[in-house]
């Protein structure tokens, strides 16, 4: 099985680099991954760098916590989508899901996703924090407050996906909502397991291949030419080729 298009390449660590996203992108084109997902900060960079290919560029909302302001949430979601970023990952209000505070739960996803319209809006339930009930609870409100996908965990928290918590949001969304296993999956069994389990999209920070492929060539002259293209304001002003160079 081809799992390229299910592969969410994700690296969201305080640290990253301007040529971690370099090498992030160039990686997710050599594979044919679905997306990457990136910090806010590094959106237009991997605009650009990902120009003329089919891999997407999601970035991040109320992230790792959840527990800011809606209306930051809001800000940060469409400030995204104006850098360029195809999709919003936005993390689950847990206190107010934990309080029982449903009301709150439901604005604060659908104020979000009001704001982005037809943009493909992931909401992070973070599985680790919840129960079987709380994880039945915010997969509902994340289908009434139309979510497009529903997505297991962060990443900071105390663990990643499961196979149960990815088989119990199947089981109560249906077709109504896509999922996405995030959080502790680094190679393709453990993906495809995932998958067999309902999930639509992997998101993961290791390079995971299909079984067989050989490792594509890096293009080594990428960050060469990216800082060749800044201006003293920082700003991107040429077109980037990921392309192999053919010399």
């Amino acid at each position: 099985m081809d799992i390229s298009n299910y592969i969410d390449y994700t690296l969201l660590k305080p640290s990253t680099t301007e040529r971690e996203i370099i090498d992030l992108c160039n990686d997710a084109i050599e594979n044919s991954f679905y997306s990457v997902c990136i910090s806010s900060c590094y959106v237009s960079l991997a605009k650009q760098l990902l120009k003329g290919s089919n891999v997407k560029v999601v970035t991040i909302a109320g992230f790792p916590l959840g527990s800011m302001s809606t209306a930051s949430k809001v800000f940060e979601a469409e400030n995204g989508i104006k850098d360029g970023a195809d999709e919003i990952d936005m993390v689950i209000n847990l206190g107010y899901l934990k309080s029982r505070n449903f009301v709150s739960v439901l604005k604060d996803i659908s104020d979000v996703k009001l704001a982005i319209g037809k943009t493909p809006l992931k909401v992070i339930i973070e599985i680790s924090e919840l129960n079987k009930n709380e994880i039945i609870k915010a997969s509902e409100i994340c289908l009434d407050a139309k979510a497009d996908l529903i997505k297991t965990s962060t990443g900071f928290s105390k663990s990643g996906a499961t196979l149960a918590a990815v088989k119990i949001i199947k089981k109560t969304v249906r077709d109504k909502a896509r999922i996405q296993a995030s959080g502790g999956i680094v190679d393709f069994d453990t993906a495809l397991k995932y998958i067999d389990a309902g999930a639509d999209r992997i998101g993961a920070s290791t390079l995971i291949k299909n079984k067989n492929n050989k490792r594509q060539i890096r293009n080594t002259k990428v960050y060469k030419a990216y800082i060749e293209t800044i201006s003293h304001k920082g700003t991107v002003k040429k077109d980037i080729s990921l392309k192999k160079n053919k010399n």
